[in-house]
């Protein structure tokens, strides 16, 4: 990367610490991209894993792998990007929007359909596009990005073997594009996590006792009943005809063979072969098997289903019965949900959205509840990653205002707790100077911690007399 000057402005920003798998803490070589549309420079480091694969080899283990590095590196970056070949690439990014459980930052992955040492080529864009949104947006998915688009990682699918444009989400609008001017973000659409709890992750997967069968004009019912028996199986991704429709009747063999399964404690999920459209109760052909117990896959893309069947499976003390509840429930955007009615605030001098964003601070500091929530309803657009002039976002005005019940709210809501200021100030450092206890220890519980930048400046104030040493140690502060 060194040599080529999009990913590298010449001015030696220094090593960086990073954490390898065997939990030592070494110093990587950091890179800095030239200043951008955004007048900001990104600074970066690659670690590349001991053994590479063929994405077309990559199992549940390779999944892990990825995602116990992003976990061990997680509080000392601010974002991830990962390559990965295109083979399996939807596979991957499905797998890990799940694995990744209240994801607070960005994590990209990307590839290409020619090498960066082809003359044509499509790595370059899409390596620089992932760096450009990682280190601009604060977007807290599992991402694809490709062909200067961005897509939320399990609504993905490969649909071109050899064009540059290999990858697209039919069901599901791209939730950034790249232009030749800026990087249009579709706020309304970004994933945000909705509880209060740590980024965590979940390493058990086995795709082993999942698998996948598409139907086809002729396929015999003991076709489908051999898959259904297969030792150790535990759930099935259906891919129909159309809106969910499968050979056979009421009384066929087929579907008792189906029902014979579900009997035995089998996942069988049903979503469409085809590339856009839904398989819901709505549609008559779906509700014979939903009658058997076969769980409706909405709009998920296979990809999708299969990895979010083996996800819920792989949880501690999982029933068929809650697997199956879980699977027609969108836990990370992975499929349709109905949309609220929202409502405009009126015109006035500033911008709607500016002067909804200064009444929103303006109830904040007043630690009026009601108000925010009266600015929030009003507002069809999301504020709280939106930042004033000096930077902050309503979250930090919230870590240091005098209501807890508002940043707790706001958190509830998917508020970005890492998101820094125009000083570098993250929320937590905010609510620690301010020796807010009760504030500092509900930011942690969701997962905050002081960006590697303020720790040593933390450290001073920890040891400054009239600040509360206890605070900043609650923050993750080591005081001596």
């Amino acid at each position: 990367m060194a040599p080529r000057p999009s990913f590298n402005d010449g001015s030696s920003p220094g090593p960086v610490e990073v954490i390898f798998d065997d939990g030592k803490s070494k110093k990587l070589r950091s890179l800095r991209t030239p200043a951008s549309t955004y007048e900001r420079h990104i600074r970066y480091a690659v670690l590349e894993f001991d053994e590479l694969l063929d994405s077309s080899s990559i199992d549940a283990k390779g999944w892990t792998d990825i995602a116990k590095a992003i976990h061990r590196n997680y509080q000392l970056f601010d974002a991830f990007v990962v390559l990965h070949g295109t083979d399996s690439l939807a596979y991957t990014c499905s797998a890990l929007s799940f694995m990744l459980e209240n994801l607070g930052k960005p994590v990209i992955l990307t590839g290409s359909q020619a090498p960066m040492l082809e003359l044509q080529n499509d790595a370059t864009d899409n390596l620089l596009g992932s760096l450009v949104i990682a280190g601009h947006f604060m977007i807290p998915e599992v991402c694809l990005f490709f062909n200067y688009k961005l897509f939320r990682g399990n609504r993905a699918m490969k649909v071109s073997a050899s064009d540059f444009s290999a990858f697209s989400s039919p069901n599901h609008p791209p939730l950034a594009t790249i232009t030749s001017l800026k990087t249009n973000v579709l706020w309304d659409l970004v994933y945000r996590p909705t509880h209060i709890h740590a980024f965590c992750i979940q390493t058990n997967l086995d795709t082993a006792h999942v698998a996948c069968l598409r139907v086809f004009p002729g396929i015999k019912p003991e076709m489908v009943d051999g898959v259904l028996r297969v030792k150790g199986l535990r759930g099935l991704i259906l891919e129909t005809f159309g809106a969910g429709n499968a050979p056979g009747g009421p009384d066929s063999a087929m579907t008792k063979v189906i029902a014979d399964a579900v009997r035995r404690g089998v996942v069988i999920v049903n979503v469409t072969q085809c590339m856009i459209g839904s398989v819901s109760p709505l549609y008559p052909p779906a509700s014979l098997l939903g009658r058997q117990g076969v769980v409706f896959g909405h709009d998920m893309t296979s990809e999708a289903a299969l990895t979010k069947l083996s996800y819920l499976l792989a949880r501690p003390g999982a029933t068929a019965e809650e697997v199956a509840k879980q699977m027609s429930l969108s836990i990370r955007g992975e499929l349709s949900e109905s949309s609220a009615t929202v409502f405009q605030h009126p015109n006035g001098q500033l911008s709607p959205r500016l002067a909804n964003l200064t009444a929103l601070g303006y109830a904040i500091a007043k630690g009026d509840h009601e108000g925010v929530r009266a600015v929030m309803r009003g507002e069809p657009e999301w504020l709280l990653n939106e930042t004033d002039y000096s930077g902050n976002t309503p979250m930090h005005l919230a870590s240091c205002g005098p209501n807890l019940d508002i940043l707790r709210d706001f958190l509830s809501q998917g508020a970005s707790v890492h998101l820094r200021n125009r000083t570098g100030r993250t929320p937590l450092f905010l609510a620690a100077n301010a020796a807010l206890k009760e504030h500092v220890l509900l930011l942690r519980q969701s997962g905050a911690h002081l960006h590697a930048d303020e720790l040593a400046i933390a450290r001073a104030h920890s040891q400054h007399s009239g600040v509360d040493a206890a605070t900043w140690r609650s923050a993750g502060v080591l005081t001596f």
